[in-house]
């Protein structure tokens, strides 16, 4: 079989067997498709069965020229996944990727942002305009929730429980969870649902979505990051922040103000309790502020 063939075929390992996210299989597939055009490219007469470890490596070096570590990484899982479901459909014996590693990655920090930083986004947003009171509703239930971007884009109607105060999120690998509904993320999203929404002429198979574009069609994960984008340059914020700066945010001040981190975890939906362990740094240096502000021998 060649490489367009398997390739097809590696996606719905990915979907099905492994339970992996429409995004990280966009990203598995189109790196596995580099690494078959660079071996077309260089004229090297190999197949999936019987492709080299020093094939492999060729190819991950001349990658290490022109890409980040944090894509070398996961290119290297990638290809690693890839001879693997090999294996599984039994194309092949052994992996030629087993004994290549990866670049240390160093750990780092998520960016945050402060109750008034969050605030200041808020009162930004005009609500005159069109999509304002979405707008609101969107952050507001970032936030307030923890969500991801996909899993907010993916929010429906019938997964919304407000005499609960509840929402049912599908998350990675499509495990759902129960996540609180904050006061403030209900009120601002019924804000939306009766004066915005219901006036929308929906697309049927959208008819189910809770956030709308104003052709009433399900938003794209890209137009949630030119929401917040616009809403923090509006505001005068100066860090670098993205929608999942509101999931780190929600995180680290729950944290901040005595949360566990086993809840923590079940609330963001964490496979692991280490994801959420990386939340114990940003509240340790949050500790270390107040030291330094409060104790009598920092002043």
């Amino acid at each position: 079989m060649n490489w367009k063939t398997l390739i097809i075929d590696y996606e719905y390992y990915l979907r099905i067997e492994r339970g992996m996210t429409d995004n990280t299989v966009k990203n598995y597939s189109a790196d596995i498709g580099s690494f078959a055009q660079f071996i077309s490219s260089n004229k090297i007469q190999e197949v999936p069965k019987n492709c080299s470890k020093e094939t492999v490596q060729q190819f991950i070096y001349e990658q290490s020229k022109s890409v980040s570590n944090n894509s070398q990484a996961r290119r290297i899982s990638a290809i690693k996944s890839f001879f693997n479901f090999l294996i599984f459909e039994k194309l092949r014996t052994n992996s030629p990727a087993d004994l290549i590693e990866g670049p240390k990655l160093g750990r780092k920090l998520p960016v945050t942002l402060n109750l008034m930083e969050i605030e200041k986004i808020l009162l930004g947003i005009d609500l005159s305009l069109m999509n304002g009171e979405r707008n609101r509703a969107i952050i507001e239930t970032l936030y307030g929730s923890g969500l991801r971007v996909t899993e907010l884009v993916n929010l429906t109607l019938s997964n919304v429980f407000f005499k609960e105060n509840l929402i049912r999120v599908t998350g990675k690998g499509d495990k759902q969870r129960l996540v609180p509904l904050g006061s403030y993320s209900k009120k601002f999203i019924q804000i939306y649902i009766e004066k915005v929404r219901s006036l929308k002429k929906i697309r049927v198979e959208d008819n189910d979505v809770l956030f709308l574009n104003r052709n009433g069609k399900k938003l794209t994960r890209a137009m949630i990051f030119i929401i917040v984008k616009d809403s923090a340059v509006k505001a005068g914020i100066k860090k670098n922040i993205s929608p999942h700066s509101f999931r780190h945010s929600f995180a680290t001040h729950l944290l901040e103000n005595g949360a566990d981190l086993r809840t923590i975890q079940l609330l963001m939906g964490h496979e692991s309790i280490t994801t959420t362990e990386i939340y114990t740094h940003l509240d340790n240096q949050h500790l270390k502020k107040v030291m330094e502000k409060f104790h009598p021998r920092n002043q």
